[in-house]
């Protein structure tokens, strides 16, 4: 079967690190003119950073008509505890009023990590509740080599949401889902760990609807933002229907708002 090939904006994060990505806005260490729309705070590491997931969100906002500000603290390699200690992640909170802030770290599918995303979880959730935001948990997905630990990645970032009661982006999920509607669709990219583009639609998707209340079913194939400098999505119908499916199914058996 041929998939969607999404064109040349999606260029991977390769640098060391990405700090205060602004997904469009001229300033990328900027926290003002946010506007008066959903402000949403990425903190994460590459899986995050690959192909600019801040910026595919904001797209698919934007073609729904929905006003959404980003910005993310990205770093590669980090831990939730990495950014704790390097400061810029709790700046970046304490910067802005966010109304939503994300957090993400490596699979922690093993037992002592699910203790440490659950522990630091906890620390940023302090933080993001004194300045009057929620906390949102996104779930990534093991490397393509342990692909058994899907089940174990998805109940730690379930536990770590459900002990902050914060919002919970089933992505781990969805990809499981679009695989049972599609064997062939890769999600995975050429190291095999991160994303794809169409992995990185498919969380943009989860996440969309999670933020908005707004299920990607039906959505057309090309998506096109409003403001310059973001990315087109463009897919193929076939490809559109699974991710869209999937991504509306994981949040309704997975996901938490």
């Amino acid at each position: 079967m041929k998939h969607s090939s999404i064109p040349l904006f999606l260029v991977p994060l390769l640098l060391p690190l990405l700090l205060m990505c602004s997904s469009g806005d001229d300033d990328p260490f900027s926290l003002d003119d946010l506007g008066d729309g959903l402000k949403v705070l990425f903190i994460g590491n590459s899986l995050t950073g690959f192909n600019d997931l801040p910026a595919l969100v904001r797209t698919v906002a934007e073609a729904r008509d929905h006003d959404l500000a980003v910005r993310g603290v990205i770093k590669s390699n980090y831990s939730l505890e990495d950014h704790w200690y390097d400061g810029d992640a709790r700046r970046a909170i304490q910067g802005a009023e966010w109304d939503v802030v994300v957090l993400q770290q490596g699979p922690s599918s093993l037992i002592e990590n699910r203790i440490h995303l659950r522990e630091w979880s906890e620390r940023f959730d302090t933080l993001i509740r004194e300045m009057g935001g929620r906390p949102a948990l996104y779930m990534v997905w093991p490397e393509e080599a342990r692909r058994t630990a899907f089940g174990a990645v998805s109940q730690s970032y379930t536990a770590a949401a459900e002990a902050v009661n914060g919002m919970l982006f089933p992505v781990g999920e969805a990809w499981r889902l679009a695989w049972q509607r599609d064997a062939g669709i890769d999600l995975y990219g050429p190291d095999r760990f991160h994303p794809s583009e169409l992995g990185s639609v498919l969380a943009a998707l989860v996440i969309h609807q999670q933020l908005f209340d707004d299920s990607p079913v039906g959505f057309p194939s090309v998506l096109q933002p409003s403001s310059t400098g973001l990315p087109t999505i463009t897919l193929n119908e076939e490809d559109a229907t699974t991710l869209q499916e999937a991504a509306a199914e994981a949040n309704e058996l997975f996901g938490r708002r």
